[in-house]
Protein backbone atom coordinates (compact mmCIF):
# COMPACT_ATOMS: atom_id res chain seq x y z
CA UNK A 1 0.00 0.00 0.00
CA UNK A 2 1.24 3.56 -0.72
CA UNK A 3 1.13 4.68 2.92
CA UNK A 4 3.34 1.77 4.01
CA UNK A 5 5.68 2.47 1.13
CA UNK A 6 5.92 6.12 2.29
CA UNK A 7 6.44 5.01 5.88
CA UNK A 8 9.16 2.57 4.87
CA UNK A 9 10.87 5.23 2.76
CA UNK A 10 10.67 7.77 5.61
CA UNK A 11 12.12 5.32 8.09
CA UNK A 12 14.89 4.43 5.64
CA UNK A 13 15.69 8.09 5.05
CA UNK A 14 15.59 8.75 8.79
CA UNK A 15 18.10 6.07 9.66
CA UNK A 16 20.35 6.90 6.71
CA UNK A 17 20.31 10.54 7.81
CA UNK A 18 21.17 9.60 11.38
CA UNK A 19 23.99 7.36 10.20
CA UNK A 20 25.43 10.01 7.94
CA UNK A 21 25.35 12.59 10.71
CA UNK A 22 27.34 10.32 13.01
CA UNK A 23 30.23 10.20 10.54
CA UNK A 24 30.14 13.55 8.73
CA UNK A 25 27.74 16.10 10.25
CA UNK A 26 26.10 18.41 7.74
CA UNK A 27 24.29 21.55 8.92
CA UNK A 28 20.58 21.45 8.19
CA UNK A 29 18.98 24.18 6.10
CA UNK A 30 17.19 26.82 8.10
CA UNK A 31 13.42 26.46 7.94
CA UNK A 32 11.29 28.90 9.92
CA UNK A 33 8.79 27.39 12.34
CA UNK A 34 5.13 28.47 12.17
CA UNK A 35 4.48 31.84 13.85
CA UNK A 36 8.18 32.22 14.59
CA UNK A 37 9.44 35.80 14.50
CA UNK A 38 13.21 36.32 14.43
CA UNK A 39 14.57 38.66 17.10
CA UNK A 40 15.26 42.22 16.04
CA UNK A 41 18.27 44.03 17.44
CA UNK A 42 18.27 47.80 17.48
CA UNK A 43 21.72 49.32 17.84
CA UNK A 44 22.24 52.38 19.93
CA UNK A 45 21.99 55.70 18.11
CA UNK A 46 25.25 57.38 17.12
CA UNK A 47 26.21 60.67 15.48
CA UNK A 48 27.16 58.84 12.29
CA UNK A 49 24.32 56.61 11.12
CA UNK A 50 25.58 53.81 8.90
CA UNK A 51 23.03 52.13 6.64
CA UNK A 52 21.57 48.98 8.18
CA UNK A 53 22.94 45.82 6.56
CA UNK A 54 20.47 43.92 4.41
CA UNK A 55 20.20 40.36 5.75
CA UNK A 56 18.24 37.97 3.54
CA UNK A 57 19.45 34.76 5.14
CA UNK A 58 21.52 33.76 8.18
CA UNK A 59 25.25 33.27 7.92
CA UNK A 60 26.56 29.74 7.79
CA UNK A 61 28.32 30.14 11.14
CA UNK A 62 24.98 30.95 12.76
CA UNK A 63 23.34 27.98 11.09
CA UNK A 64 26.17 25.78 12.36
CA UNK A 65 25.79 27.20 15.87
CA UNK A 66 22.03 26.61 15.95
CA UNK A 67 22.52 23.13 14.53
CA UNK A 68 24.93 22.35 17.36
CA UNK A 69 22.21 23.35 19.85
CA UNK A 70 19.73 21.03 18.15
CA UNK A 71 22.02 18.01 18.15
CA UNK A 72 20.50 15.24 20.25
CA UNK A 73 20.82 11.50 20.71
CA UNK A 74 18.52 10.46 17.84
CA UNK A 75 15.67 9.71 20.26
CA UNK A 76 14.42 13.23 20.82
CA UNK A 77 12.07 15.79 19.32
CA UNK A 78 14.60 17.01 16.73
CA UNK A 79 14.95 13.47 15.42
CA UNK A 80 11.15 13.22 15.34
CA UNK A 81 10.92 16.40 13.25
CA UNK A 82 13.30 14.82 10.75
CA UNK A 83 10.90 11.90 10.49
CA UNK A 84 8.04 14.39 9.92
CA UNK A 85 9.97 16.18 7.17
CA UNK A 86 10.83 12.91 5.48
CA UNK A 87 7.21 11.74 5.48
CA UNK A 88 6.07 15.20 4.39
CA UNK A 89 8.34 14.94 1.38
CA UNK A 90 6.57 11.67 0.54
CA UNK A 91 3.21 13.43 0.22
CA UNK A 92 1.67 13.15 3.68
CA UNK A 93 0.35 16.24 5.48
CA UNK A 94 -1.81 17.37 8.36
CA UNK A 95 -2.75 15.18 11.33
CA UNK A 96 -2.06 11.95 9.47
CA UNK A 97 1.50 13.14 8.81
CA UNK A 98 2.27 13.78 12.47
CA UNK A 99 0.41 10.73 13.72
CA UNK A 100 2.13 8.42 11.24
CA UNK A 101 5.52 9.94 12.04
CA UNK A 102 4.91 9.57 15.78
CA UNK A 103 3.82 5.96 15.46
CA UNK A 104 6.90 5.09 13.45
CA UNK A 105 9.22 7.10 15.67
CA UNK A 106 7.76 5.67 18.87
CA UNK A 107 8.04 2.14 17.53
CA UNK A 108 11.72 2.69 16.74
CA UNK A 109 12.77 4.69 19.83
CA UNK A 110 10.23 3.66 22.46
CA UNK A 111 9.60 7.34 23.29
CA UNK A 112 6.04 8.13 24.36
CA UNK A 113 4.16 11.37 23.64
CA UNK A 114 4.85 13.08 27.04
CA UNK A 115 8.53 12.30 26.63
CA UNK A 116 8.49 13.62 23.07
CA UNK A 117 6.86 16.90 24.15
CA UNK A 118 9.24 17.20 27.09
CA UNK A 119 12.12 16.85 24.64
CA UNK A 120 10.63 19.64 22.51
CA UNK A 121 10.43 21.91 25.58
CA UNK A 122 14.04 21.14 26.41
CA UNK A 123 15.21 22.19 22.96
CA UNK A 124 13.09 25.35 23.17
CA UNK A 125 14.69 26.20 26.51
CA UNK A 126 18.14 25.69 24.99
CA UNK A 127 17.30 28.05 22.12
CA UNK A 128 15.85 30.65 24.49
CA UNK A 129 18.82 30.48 26.86
CA UNK A 130 21.27 30.73 23.99
CA UNK A 131 19.41 33.71 22.49
CA UNK A 132 19.45 35.49 25.87
CA UNK A 133 23.19 34.87 26.14
CA UNK A 134 23.85 36.11 22.60
CA UNK A 135 21.59 39.14 23.16
CA UNK A 136 23.54 39.99 26.31
CA UNK A 137 26.81 39.82 24.39
CA UNK A 138 25.26 41.92 21.61
CA UNK A 139 24.21 44.61 24.08
CA UNK A 140 27.70 44.49 25.59
CA UNK A 141 29.21 45.01 22.13
CA UNK A 142 26.99 48.06 21.65
CA UNK A 143 28.04 49.45 25.02
CA UNK A 144 24.54 49.25 26.50
CA UNK A 145 25.74 47.05 29.37
CA UNK A 146 29.11 46.18 30.91
CA UNK A 147 29.96 42.54 31.55
CA UNK A 148 32.47 42.13 34.42
CA UNK A 149 35.95 40.91 33.51
CA UNK A 150 35.27 41.45 29.81
CA UNK A 151 37.44 43.84 27.77
CA UNK A 152 35.58 46.57 25.87
CA UNK A 153 34.37 45.51 22.45
CA UNK A 154 35.73 47.05 19.27
CA UNK A 155 32.54 49.06 18.89
CA UNK A 156 32.79 50.41 22.44
CA UNK A 157 36.44 51.36 21.86
CA UNK A 158 35.46 53.21 18.68
CA UNK A 159 32.66 54.98 20.53
CA UNK A 160 35.15 56.08 23.20
CA UNK A 161 37.59 57.23 20.53
CA UNK A 162 34.78 59.10 18.79
CA UNK A 163 33.83 60.83 22.05
CA UNK A 164 37.46 61.82 22.68
CA UNK A 165 37.85 63.23 19.18
CA UNK A 166 34.57 65.09 19.54
CA UNK A 167 35.83 66.62 22.78
CA UNK A 168 39.10 67.64 21.11
CA UNK A 169 37.20 69.08 18.15
CA UNK A 170 34.89 71.04 20.44
CA UNK A 171 37.90 72.45 22.31
CA UNK A 172 39.58 73.38 19.02
CA UNK A 173 36.40 75.09 17.84
CA UNK A 174 36.27 77.04 21.10
CA UNK A 175 39.90 78.05 20.66
CA UNK A 176 39.23 79.00 17.05
CA UNK A 177 36.31 81.20 18.09
CA UNK A 178 38.49 82.88 20.72
CA UNK A 179 41.26 83.48 18.18
CA UNK A 180 38.73 84.84 15.69
CA UNK A 181 37.47 87.29 18.31
CA UNK A 182 41.05 88.28 19.15
CA UNK A 183 41.77 88.75 15.43
CA UNK A 184 38.72 90.98 15.07
CA UNK A 185 39.88 93.17 17.95
CA UNK A 186 43.38 93.45 16.49
CA UNK A 187 41.91 94.34 13.08
CA UNK A 188 39.77 97.05 14.67
CA UNK A 189 42.76 98.47 16.53
CA UNK A 190 44.87 98.36 13.38
CA UNK A 191 42.14 100.18 11.45
CA UNK A 192 41.91 102.85 14.14
CA UNK A 193 45.69 103.30 14.20
CA UNK A 194 45.73 103.43 10.40
CA UNK A 195 43.06 106.14 10.42
CA UNK A 196 45.02 108.10 13.05
CA UNK A 197 48.20 107.79 11.00
CA UNK A 198 46.40 108.91 7.83
CA UNK A 199 44.81 111.87 9.62
CA UNK A 200 48.15 112.86 11.16
CA UNK A 201 49.85 112.69 7.78
CA UNK A 202 47.12 114.83 6.21
CA UNK A 203 47.45 117.38 9.02
CA UNK A 204 51.21 117.46 8.58
CA UNK A 205 50.85 117.97 4.82
CA UNK A 206 48.56 120.94 5.43
CA UNK A 207 50.97 122.48 7.93
CA UNK A 208 53.95 121.86 5.70
CA UNK A 209 52.21 123.27 2.63
CA UNK A 210 51.10 126.38 4.56
CA UNK A 211 54.61 126.96 5.90
CA UNK A 212 56.17 126.45 2.48
CA UNK A 213 53.69 128.82 0.86
CA UNK A 214 54.29 131.48 3.50
CA UNK A 215 58.05 131.08 3.22
CA UNK A 216 57.94 131.37 -0.56
CA UNK A 217 55.76 134.47 -0.39
CA UNK A 218 58.18 136.20 1.99
CA UNK A 219 61.15 135.18 -0.15
CA UNK A 220 59.56 136.61 -3.28
CA UNK A 221 58.66 139.82 -1.49
CA UNK A 222 62.20 140.15 -0.18
CA UNK A 223 63.66 139.67 -3.63
CA UNK A 224 61.19 142.12 -5.13
CA UNK A 225 61.69 144.88 -2.65
CA UNK A 226 65.37 144.59 -1.78
CA UNK A 227 67.07 143.54 -5.01
CA UNK A 228 66.77 146.72 -7.12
Amino acid sequence: MPIFDNLAKAAKDFFIEEGEESTSPTPASARPLPNATPPAFTPAGMAYSAPAPLVNQPEQRHLDHIQSLLTGNGKDFVAYTKMVKSLGASGLSGPILYQTAFNAFSAVTGLDLPGLLASAEEFERKLTADRNHILERHREKLGEIKIPNQPPSTLVQLQQQEAQLQTVLTDLQRQLEAKQQELLQVQQQRQQESQKATAAMASYELANAAAAAELQAHRQATQSFLLK
